[in-house]
């Protein structure tokens, strides 16, 4: 609590950013230099890439705007200078192709401080970076630094609060030092239990008001991908994005004045992803959310401020799911900044009361939605309405109702009392052949979305005079190595053009002061 208070007074001082800006710049840092990691690249390289495919698909603005990739062996090196993630998936898989070859080239012994030359030299590329791109309406006013290590994750904040002291943090926003466990024997479907907590954990530290995030996740595939799917979530927390009214206790039904209103300040949160807004996956044509909508609300992009007032209450069993239609969001209490601590906190407590008293009397709440604005034609106001459901955690559910101008007319003829045993038969039979689950897992299922996403997005990078690998600089690989690892990555070089050159020539550093320098970059971004 301590540090969270840190973290939001620290962040009063800087001005608020545009929408368009609010989600940050990601730094990520692999850490290979434990012989126990002898897979974990090609584990990481599959879950990275499924994640990005997403990010570029989805229409609208970039939900990971830009990316830098580093790999720390015997020293830290950068596989990926920032990149802006849309229209350049290619030149990512290209890279990340490359560290998925890292572990047939040999690991390293551990030197101590690589992590920390990568977080310092990630950070100087930013700030180069940042002011490079100074002029254009694109630019990031925050990074976050995600590090993936299977070294303990105490032994790393140790070392990234003794060396970060004297390092300009003002642009970065959060660090996440990710413990990965190696689990020889898991099972598939134990994977969901190793997710990533989406909320900052006990174990956050704070340095110089910024937080350093602590977790230990398993070293598969699922977990590390629903970590990197933490970065397709709206960022921003310059306001908060639902108010939910409900009328004040404090007078009777009767004679309470209809202004009389208790407000719950509430974020919203994508509980899926839209799948209409992944070009190509229904009819090629992209549509983008219309925020002026009377009918649908949208998480993302959180430029909107709703506002439902609670009009029912409903009885749970009394809800038929027919009448619920569109996406599913979740409800939290906000963690807008720009409000005051005490604020927050008589805020949160009150959305958890709440959350309790309707699971304790199984009600769901019916609420209206206040509109924008009036139809653009007529001087209308369209309401819609929505169901909020509790649950047994801290969060609500929220999904639009059908209204009387949408509702359809059906017949539900009644159910027989007995069927001819001709036909009950054969019906018992094969349900009793089915597998049996307790509870439905989305995680089981897969339909093959990612690969018809990355074939799609895929074009191949065009001949160049590229440098030769074995003429690159020194990797400070053992030798005996180099002749695979040259194969391997050989083809990814084969077809580049100058204006999609994935890895510029002397990328990598020593130190946090051989950086990029800003012609370099007129260079990479040409």
């Amino acid at each position: 609590m301590n540090s969270r208070k840190l973290l939001s007074e620290a962040r009063r001082t800087f001005p608020a950013t545009k929408v368009h800006c609010q989600q940050p710049a990601r730094i990520l840092i692999v850490d290979v230099t434990s012989p126990s990691q002898t897979n974990a690249c090609s584990v990481l390289s599959e879950a990275l890439e499924n994640t990005l495919c997403l990010a570029c698909a989805l229409t609208g603005t970039c939900r990971v705007p830009l990316l830098s990739l580093y790999v720390v062996q015997n020293q830290q090196e950068c596989l990926l200078p920032f990149t802006q993630v849309k229209e350049n998936f290619a030149r990512i898989q290209a890279c990340i192709s490359e560290l998925r070859s890292l572990p047939r080239e040999g690991c390293f012994p551990q030197r101590g401080h690589g992590v920390v030359q990568a977080v310092q030299d990630g950070l100087q590329q930013f700030k180069q970076y940042s002011r490079h791109t100074a002029a254009g309406s694109s630019t990031n006013s925050s990074v976050e630094i995600t590090i993936l290590t299977s070294q303990s994750s105490k032994e790393m904040v140790k070392q990234l609060e003794k060396k970060l002291k004297e390092i300009d943090l003002v642009s970065l926003r959060r660090i996440q030092v990710i413990e990965v466990l190696k689990r020889d024997f898991l099972e598939p479907e134990d994977a969901e239990q190793c997710m990533p907590a989406e909320e900052p954990s006990s174990n956050d530290v704070a340095i110089l008001g910024m937080d350093i995030d602590v977790q230990t996740i398993e070293d598969n595939v699922i977990s590390l991908e629903m970590l990197f799917k933490t970065w397709l979530h709206d960022y921003g927390t310059e306001r908060e994005h639902l108010h939910l009214l409900l009328p004040s206790g404090g007078f009777s039904r009767a004679t309470a004045p209809r202004t009389t209103l208790m407000c719950l300040k509430c974020d919203l949160q994508e509980r899926l992803l839209d799948p209409a807004l992944l070009s190509g996956t229904a009819d090629g044509t992209m549509r983008a959310v219309d925020l002026n909508s009377p009918c649908q609300m949208a998480a993302w992009p959180a430029t909107v401020l709703y506002k439902l007032q609670v009009v029912k209450a409903l009885k749970s069993e009394g809800v038929c799911e027919s009448v619920l239609y569109g996406l599913p969001f979740i409800i939290k209490p906000t963690t807008c900044w720009q409000l005051d601590w005490d604020e927050l906190e008589i805020n949160q407590h009150s959305f958890h009361a709440l959350c309790h008293s309707l699971l304790k009397r199984k009600w769901m709440l019916l609420a209206k939605r206040e509109p924008q604005n009036t139809s653009p034609n007529w001087n209308v106001m369209v309401h819609s309405y929505y169901i909020i459901i509790p649950s047994d955690s801290a969060t609500l559910l929220v999904k639009a109702v059908a209204i009387r101008e949408l509702l359809l007319p059906s017949t539900f003829p009644a159910l027989l009392a007995e069927q001819p045993e001709r036909v009950h038969g054969p019906i018992e039979s094969a349900l009793n052949s089915l597998e049996v689950e307790v509870a439905y897992n989305p995680l089981h299922l897969k339909s093959n979305l990612y690969k018809y996403l990355k074939s799609m997005l895929y074009k191949p990078l065009h001949r160049q005079q590229a440098q030769p690998r074995d003429q690159r600089p020194e990797r400070h690989q053992p030798k005996q190595h180099q002749s695979r690892a040259k194969a391997t990555v050989a083809p990814l070089l084969m077809a580049p053009s100058p204006a999609q050159v994935f890895r510029p020539p002397a990328v990598r550093r020593d130190s946090c002061e051989r950086s990029l320098l800003p012609k370099e970059y007129d260079e990479f971004l040409q």
